[in-house]
């Protein structure tokens, strides 16, 4: 499948094995970020042509069809302040630290406006957030993933947001995370170096095999040894969308708990990966004074190493 991003229209080409589809199941399988019942409106109001014609929905997809996707701009919605707890690690004028828990999405999207961590620091900052990224991630420098755990940094302002993103950019903020993974790793310390890009078929991965994957490096260690499982600290060189994820599964030591990466099911009852962002350090936008914040593993965490342990 040829894919390419052109802003405003997306452009599809569907291999010869990705054919004989009903064109809405055929782009909700390729557009992952998009629902279905979305595309299938974007068909009926004319957004959407084969060999630049107008088809339905029904229309089955033939290999080498130029298929474009017009996505008009979106509305803004109103994202709304919750009165949602926020484990906060540090907090003064600039920026807002805080301990984010498994299952918390950071912003809202599309079907998914109210819960997340944007909502939450709406309502705890009362409109004292940078708005650089727009209404939908007022204060977000960076992310983490729903269900990792761990140190998330809020800009208050949009003078911090800036240099911290600028940071961020040249890779001088520090970003420790520790995870369980599967097996037992042979090195101590090592580096991954693998460039890191959407899928080829699956748009809801990433992988280190995409054609068109951007550079990416994790440096890890090893923290201690479970026979079948290795507890590590993994180092963000770059910060790519699944990173620590996609570079441990790449060489076959999958994060405990990630059925996306690794096996669909593991010993332990786990929601999603084990994976904690223990460790952030910046300079401060204000004082340039660099400034680490360790977030204490959650007590899920915590309980499955003292298993582990007493193996």
């Amino acid at each position: 499948m040829y894919y390419e991003d052109l802003s405003e229209t997306i452009k599809l080409i569907p291999a010869k094995e990705l054919a004989a589809v009903r064109l809405d199941k055929y782009l909700a399988e390729q557009l992952p970020d998009l629902s279905r019942s979305y595309l299938q409106k974007l068909i009926l109001d004319g957004n959407v042509t084969v060999n630049q014609k107008q088809v339905k929905s029904n229309y089955k997809t033939s290999a080498g069809d130029i298929i474009e996707i017009a996505v008009p701009e979106p509305e803004e919605p109103d994202i709304l302040p919750e009165d949602i707890p926020l484990n906060i690690l540090y907090e003064d004028e600039d920026i807002l630290v805080v301990n984010k828990p498994k299952g918390m999405v950071v912003h809202p999207a599309p079907g998914h406006y109210s819960g997340t961590l944007v909502n939450a620091v709406m309502y705890h900052c009362k409109g004292q957030l940078s708005g650089i990224n727009g209404i939908l991630r007022p204060g977000i420098v960076h992310r983490i993933d729903r269900d990792t755990t761990g140190s998330l940094l809020i800009c208050k302002n949009d003078k911090a947001h800036r240099i911290l993103a600028e940071q961020l950019k040249e890779h001088s903020i520090t970003r420790k995370y520790h995870a369980i993974i599967y097996g037992n790793m042979k090195e101590n310390t090592g580096t991954i170096v693998a460039a890191i890009g959407r899928h080829p078929t699956d748009r809801k991965k990433m992988s280190t095999k995409a054609p068109n994957g951007r550079r990416a490096v994790t440096h890890y260690k090893v923290l201690e040894r479970f026979g079948k499982f290795t507890y590590i600290e993994c180092q963000l060189e770059t910060g790519r969308t699944h990173q620590i994820r996609v570079h441990m599964a790449s060489i076959g030591h999958p994060i405990l708990g990630d059925d996306v990466y690794g096996p669909a099911k593991s010993s332990y009852k786990l929601n999603g990966q084990t994976l904690h962002a223990k460790i952030l350090g910046i300079r401060h936008p204000s004082s340039r004074e660099y400034m680490e914040f360790d977030a204490p593993l959650p007590e899920y965490f915590e309980n499955l190493l003292k298993k582990l342990q007493d193996l």
